[in-house]
């Protein structure tokens, strides 16, 4: 695949999602824009659920399209690089009305994003050791075996 189609393909995504926490963050009423299921559902828990989305996506973009390098630490890339964007939000939220900054929004963040981040590669790893696995019964399977 080509370089720039790699680069849009991945990390199109993680701007896209970065902006609309952003954006998100910049309200001072959140309810026009969340849907009412979200309404029963803990901050914290909100909280790990929009960053472990921003880690997988992260993730995705550090192993598919950040150079070479990259992917072998894609893991921890992608959980310091949600973290960082949790800190830098809960900075920005602290000058916006009727929100505040806290400390354990920012605990919530790190570990949705490194929860997200472990099962997403766990799947995948799981996932590719069943095709590999599958890969090898189909080719010790001759003619003459049949």
């Amino acid at each position: 695949m080509e370089r720039a189609t790699r680069l849009i393909k991945y990390w199109a995504p993680v701007i896209a999602y970065g902006g609309l926490i952003f954006f998100l963050s910049s309200q001072s009423d959140l309810q026009p824009y969340l849907p009412d299921i979200f309404s029963f559902m803990n901050d914290k828990v909100l909280h790990a659920i929009e960053y472990g989305i921003l880690g997988v996506l992260c993730y995705r973009a550090f192993r598919h399209a950040a150079g070479s390098n990259a992917p072998q630490f894609g893991i921890p890339l992608a959980i310091v690089a949600a973290t960082a964007f949790g800190l830098v939000d809960e900075f920005h939220q602290s000058f916006v009305a009727f929100r505040h900054s806290e400390g354990l929004d920012l605990f919530a963040d790190a570990v949705g994003a490194t929860v997200a981040v472990l099962c997403w590669y766990t799947f995948h790893s799981f996932r590719r050791s069943l095709q590999k696995s599958h890969e090898f019964e189909r080719s010790s399977i001759t003619p003459l075996n049949r």
